[in-house]
């Protein structure tokens, strides 16, 4: 063995081969002995040389498609003897609902919720196995359950913190519910006390808590389709006040994070829309992660426009805005899981503009129903104008026959 590299034996008389070619190929036996001598070799065995499963078709690293429609992704893999693909869910106890078709690609249908997430093509012989992941993101539902709530007990308080599920493809809120834990029948969630969490922010201070008491937190998404399932429910006790016999301990140094508004926002209007322009904060102890938009229209309440927008834009457009309307933007920052304070506010009328709204981005600023009921009564309207005018029309032709009757009436009489 030692003549050939990358040959070795170990202790148990397994030979070991670390590279595979064609001089591994033939018939070996092995022959055990000792001291005392050997009892004979073993039954020959042949080795051969098999291609492992190789992919000529991988899929993407990821796929968007809306709920309920139909999602195709291929995948496709050679070798001696050829592979067997198969698919599975990353993460899923049970059997999936996966169906693949006669060239092995995985097909999603109809597309749901629950199939969001991460799937594996896999290609397996009795050589070897191989496998490729990826990753589908089901659009058009509601949100995912949050996951790693975690509860950090404070004094008469306790800080609740959790990582996001997707989102459905829509901006997402969060909420926190807690409610004491009693020695009595579990309480529903709507028996739960509901704190709404500030945009963007990943994490809850729940205060005026009793101490030395039991409480049970969970964690909810929603977004414009609905709210999504609850958290995995976690239970903490806050502490209480030191024992007077107890030296009370150090206050903790908490770390102040500088995060001033943006500045100077500003709105100029042109032919494509509102072009809104502003300067980055003046103050800031972290590093930037972007800005989100809120308007509101005729002193309504503030709706977010754009949760996204990147933290190297300094300038957004707003088109689609409606005719003879009053708004009001201003700007948030964001820094990692905080939130500045709303920058100053800026005034948009559209009085005397030409709006084209063809392709508006505001959401819900004009319902439906509005909407029809304004069209049906311009249809109305110019439906009424034309009778009128027919009317009159007609009317007058009949005065002007009456008046051509009464005059050759009077030309016979003359003649007689």
């Amino acid at each position: 063995l030692s003549q050939l590299p990358g040959w070795s034996m170990r202790a148990d008389g397994s030979l070991v081969i670390a590279t595979g070619n064609d001089d591994v190929l033939g018939v070996y036996t092995c022959t055990p002995y000792n001291s005392y001598g050997t009892a004979g070799e073993s039954r020959p065995t042949r080795v051969l040389l098999k291609d492992p499963p190789t992919f000529t078709v991988r899929p993407k690293e990821e796929y968007f498609q809306e709920v309920g429609r139909e999602l195709v992704i291929p995948c496709a893999a050679h070798g001696d003897p050829p592979p067997t693909i198969t698919w599975l869910k990353v993460g899923s106890m049970g059997k999936s609902s996966a169906q693949v078709d006669g060239n092995s690609s995985l097909v999603l249908r109809p597309l749901t919720k629950e199939q969001h997430g991460h799937w594996e093509c896999r290609a397996s012989s009795q050589v070897a196995s191989v496998s490729a992941t990826t990753l589908v993101h089901v659009l058009g539902t509601s949100p995912h359950a949050v996951t790693n709530v975690s509860v950090l007990p404070l004094l008469l308080a306790a800080n609740i913190s959790w990582e996001p599920g997707f989102d459905g493809g829509y901006f997402q809120r969060f909420s926190v519910w807690y409610t004491p834990l009693v020695k009595q029948p579990p309480r529903a969630h709507h028996d739960w006390v509901s704190l709404s969490v500030p945009v963007g922010a990943q994490h809850l201070l729940v205060e005026n808590l009793q101490p030395d008491l039991s409480y049970q937190f969970s964690v909810l998404a929603q977004n414009k389709l609905g709210s999504g399932p609850f958290s995995q429910i976690v239970t903490s006790v806050p502490r209480g006040f030191p024992v007077p016999t107890v030296p009370a301990e150090p206050p903790a140094v908490t770390l102040r994070i500088l995060l001033s508004p943006p500045q100077a926002l500003t709105a100029n209007e042109t032919l494509r829309g509102v072009l809104l322009r502003w300067q980055p904060p003046a103050q800031l102890s972290v590093a930037l992660s972007g800005y989100a938009l809120e308007l509101r229209q005729d002193k309504g309440g503030w709706e977010v426009l754009d949760s996204s927008i990147p933290s190297t834009k300094t300038q957004v457009l707003v088109p689609g805005l409606i005719k003879d309307a009053f708004y009001e933007f201003r700007l948030v920052a964001f820094a990692g899981s905080y939130i500045s304070d709303p920058s100053n506010t800026v005034n948009v009328s559209t009085a005397g503009m030409e709006v084209y709204p063809s392709r508006t981005q505001l959401p819900e600023l004009l319902p439906q129903p509005v909407l029809a009921g304004v069209i049906g009564g311009i249809c109305f309207l110019s439906v009424a104008v034309i009778f009128s005018t027919m009317a009159a029309c007609i009317m007058n032709r009949r005065r002007a026959a009456r008046i051509q009757k009464r005059r050759q009436g009077r030309s016979c009489c003359l003649g007689a």
